[in-house]
C-alpha cells in the first residue's frame, strides 16, 4: 500500500495508491468524509472500500484532503477539497491511459464530493456513495445524475433519514439508462458502526455486477 505524495492546488497530497496487474485495469478514487471532523482516508468506511476494490484488480487510491494528515492547505468548505479530488483523478489516469473504466466512491462528505466531481468527469462509469448527506448538503446539483451507482444507506441514520435518501433518488433520476440503486442496511447507524460487513457486500455485489473487468475476488473480512 506504497504511500504516494502527488502536487495538489495547496501543495502536496498525501495518498495511497495500489496499481491493479493489468495495464487496462479499472480505475477507482475513494473519498474520505469530513475533514473538518477529523475524517481522513485511514477512515475504517474509507479503508474498507479501498480494500473492496483493490481486492477486485483495480487500480485505486486514496487520500486526504487538503489540511488532513500530511496534505497541505485548510479545509475549504467543500470548494477546494473538489479541486483536490480532481487533481488525484488527473494523477491515477496518467498513471493508467489505457484504462476505460473509472469509479468515484465516497463516505459522508466524500460522497458529496465525488457526486460533484461526476457531473464533471465524463469519464466516470459508476459511483458507490455511502451515507451521502443529503439533510445538510446540497445535491441540485445532479440534475439530472449523468452515471448510474449505488447509494448505501443505514436504516438507523439520524442525521439523514431514509425517506430523504429516496426524495434525493427520485429528484436526480431523471438521466435516460441511469439508474441509480439504494441498499439500505436496516439495523446500521450513519457510520455502519457494527454492520461494516454488511454495507461491504452490498458494494461488492453492485460492483461485481456492473464491472466489466472485476477479478470477482471477495475479500472474506472487512475490518
Amino acid at each position: 500500500m506504497p504511500e504516494v505524495i502527488i502536487n495538489g492546488p495547496e501543495g502536496r497530497l498525501e495518498c495511497r495508491y495500489m496499481p491493479g496487474n493489468r495495464p487496462d485495469a479499472p480505475t477507482a478514487i475513494i473519498l474520505h468524509p469530513e475533514p473538518n471532523k477529523r475524517g481522513t482516508m485511514n477512515n475504517r468506511v474509507t479503508f474498507a472500500l479501498y480494500k473492496l476494490f483493490q481486492a477486485r484488480g483495480f487500480s485505486v487510491l486514496r487520500f486526504n484532503f487538503r489540511g488532513v494528515g500530511k496534505s497541505q492547505g485548510s479545509y475549504d468548505n467543500g470548494e477546494g477539497e473538489l479541486a483536490d479530488a480532481a487533481t488525484a483523478m488527473d494523477w491515477l489516469q496518467n498513471q493508467h491511459p489505457g484504462s476505460n473504466e473509472c469509479w468515484i466512491s465516497g463516505f459522508s462528505f466524500g460522497s458529496w464530493i465525488g457526486m460533484q466531481l461526476m457531473m464533471r468527469r465524463p469519464e466516470i462509469t459508476g459511483f458507490i456513495s455511502v451515507s451521502p448527506p443529503a439533510s445538510t448538503h446540497d445535491f441540485t446539483f445532479l440534475a439530472p445524475c449523468p452515471v448510474s451507482g449505488l447509494i448505501v444507506q443505514g436504516g438507523q441514520n439520524t442525521l439523514v433519514t431514509n425517506d430523504r435518501i429516496v426524495q434525493l433518488v427520485d429528484k436526480i433520476s431523471k438521466q435516460k439508462g441511469v439508474t441509480i440503486d439504494v441498499a439500505i442496511i436496516e439495523e446500521a447507524n450513519q457510520f455502519f458502526s457494527a454492520h461494516l460487513n454488511e454495507a461491504m457486500d452490498e458494494v461488492a455485489a453492485y460492483v461485481d455486477a456492473r464491472s466489466s473487468q472485476t477479478n470477482q475476488t471477495v475479500p472474506s473480512i472487512i475490518g
